[in-house]
């Protein structure tokens, strides 16, 4: 009778234990459907991979396995933004005093990283040459206007993953920053005030052969080019009055941008065949080709009430077929596929518990 009894309670634990195994198993896949919202079915296993403060910008390396991010984290000694890499999978950022590795001197401020060929090496955008403190942040205009600073000690720098500069890449007078890396990996693009205006340029891999790609009062900028490495896709700010026009002008005399128009071009690498892809009013931006090099995917405020509520979208190249892909309520953007087109990166504030920490979020992308 005892031995039936304990043969019985090893049956009970072991039914327990399966139970409990396949219960923990759900409430994983529970948490991570958590993270999307039931019509984003473009998506699935989403997974988030910081914790806290402003976390965006996350670019992938050439082999699909690392991405570089800008991170502002005052848990990381940081008072403004500075580069770091880290791998998608195996690095739990959940952990107290868990910390990525720091790619940019931790002076200035930074933006915009990009792994090089090779996945050895990674620029960025950097002020630490023009003072080791933060440039000074301009905030609101008055009558609330949201500002982004064009600081004209922005230069652009390629550093190892150890954090040792091993090359600077512009050093003309104005903002140089926002530099992206061709799939080939023979050409960056990236954005400059070296002839008066923010307008694109296009450089051989080591910094040589420099050529301006557009040449249209505006803001050009956030350019990636497409997986054939042939078009460039970016987002530009175009006037529709004079009015609009001296506003831009003085903004920019005072190294400043109000960044509340914009929309969706696409371009030969030369600069030939611009076309303007959207025609939706408000702020589109962070644009991105999907892996098909025919469909570009880009965040966006068109559809939203308030002026801080972006959503990614999808659009055909030739401005058709307009898909909304994500839904929080507040932001989603900087959306970039991995190389081998599996998976794609965004930054959101969704699962901040009602703070304004921006994080970042991977996830299997399903076409």
């Amino acid at each position: 009778m005892t031995k039936l009894k304990i043969s019985g309670l090893v049956c009970l634990l072991i039914l327990l234990a399966a139970f409990s195994s396949k219960n923990n198993n759900f409430s994983s896949s529970s948490l991570r459907d958590s993270l999307r919202y039931p019509e984003e079915t473009h998506f699935k296993n989403v997974r988030q991979l910081t914790f806290g403060a402003d976390n965006a910008e996350a670019y992938w390396s050439f082999d699909s396995k690392m991405v570089s991010f800008q991170s502002n984290n005052k848990n990381w000694g940081l008072s403004c933004d500075q580069i770091f890499y880290m791998p998608v999978d195996g690095l739990d950022l959940s952990i107290g005093g868990v910390k990525p590795p720091l790619v940019s001197t931790g002076l200035g401020r930074t933006t915009c990283s990009f792994f090089l060929p090779g996945d050895k090496t990674i620029l960025f955008g950097s002020t630490h040459l023009g003072g080791k403190d933060c440039p000074v942040d301009p905030g609101r205009a008055p009558g609330g206007k949201y500002l982004w600073p064009v600081y004209d000690t922005y230069d652009i720098f390629v550093s190892d993953l150890k954090g040792k500069i091993k090359k600077q890449l512009t050093n003309l007078p104005g903002y140089d920053a926002e530099a992206t890396v061709s799939p080939k990996g023979d050409k960056i693009v990236f954005t400059s005030t070296r002839n008066g205006d923010l307008d694109l340029y296009v450089m051989d891999i080591n910094g040589k052969n420099v050529r301006q790609i557009t040449n249209e009062l505006g803001y050009d900028g956030g350019a990636f080019f497409s997986p054939d490495g042939k078009k460039l896709v970016f987002r530009a700010s175009r006037f529709k009055t004079e009015e609009a026009k001296k506003e831009y002008k003085d903004y920019l005399k005072q190294g400043l941008v109000a960044p509340t128009e914009m929309e969706i071009y696409t371009c030969n690498v030369d600069g030939t065949d611009l076309k303007q892809i959207t025609n939706l009013g408000k702020a589109n931006w962070a644009p991105f080709y999907h892996p098909n090099g025919k469909k570009i995917i880009f965040s966006s405020n068109h559809k939203g009430s308030r002026g801080f509520q972006f959503n990614l979208f999808m659009i055909n190249e030739d401005g058709s077929g307009l898909e909304q892909i994500t839904y929080d309520g507040v932001f989603d953007s900087f959306p970039m596929f991995s190389p081998d087109g599996k998976r794609i990166i965004f930054s959101s504030n969704r699962n901040n518990g009602g703070t304004r920490d921006t994080n970042l979020f991977v996830a299997d992308w399903v076409d």
